[in-house]
């Protein structure tokens, strides 16, 4: 029905995550019929030069387009590594703006079922950098995949650094109707003095 060109870059579009082919159409007929061609061209040129740009931190794995991201050139940070999977999650942290220590970017989990192993993890880089610190807050998601990668975290480094983990329980504001028995069970589990 498109000209090939056009449906090529619908299904470009679709492979980014969260793009179905309803969006993935609009997005593409909006960049060809809708926008002015210097912007197209221009996004086109950024899209590249991001590409060819990005890197990651020879030292915590975050991106950066340098050989340090902007955490590990900041000095004035507490002496606490908070180990994350993806770089993602790093920049999620950091819109908090209550966080002040390092990070370490994993690469991805532990998942067997997509062959991921921990051989595949930036954990041998980890393990030199943890002398610089005192404290190590494990933050992988609660999945399963992310406790399997916790876990295994924990049992490799426990007799040398403090470990702790993020806590999971409820949200602010949410009624206990509506959280599930998972939620509800580490809410009570991480408890804490009031």
């Amino acid at each position: 029905m498109y000209p090939k060109s056009l449906e090529k870059l619908i299904e470009d579009f679709q492979k980014l995550p969260g793009i179905g082919e309803k969006t993935a159409e609009r997005l593409a007929l909006h960049l060809i019929t809708a926008q002015p061609k210097e912007d197209v061209l221009s996004f086109s040129k950024d899209l590249e030069e991001a590409y060819t740009s990005i890197k990651t931190c020879q030292i915590c794995h975050m991106i950066t387009d340098d050989t340090s991201c902007f955490v590990c050139k900041d000095t004035n940070r507490e002496p606490i590594v908070m180990v994350v999977a993806e770089a993602k999650d790093v920049i999620v942290l950091e819109k908090m703006q209550t966080y002040r220590g390092y990070y370490h970017v994993l690469g991805n989990v532990i998942d067997f079922s997509r062959g991921i192993t921990n051989e595949d993890l930036n954990i041998e880089s980890l393990h030199q950098r943890l002398s610089q610190f005192e404290e190590m807050i494990i933050a992988t998601n609660s999945t399963v995949e992310g406790e399997l990668t916790a876990r295994y975290l924990h049992s490799l480094f426990n007799e040398t650094i403090k470990i702790t983990r993020l806590a999971y329980g409820l949200p602010v504001g949410t009624d206990f109707k509506y959280a599930d028995s998972q939620t509800l069970a580490k809410a009570v589990e991480n408890r804490k003095g009031f």
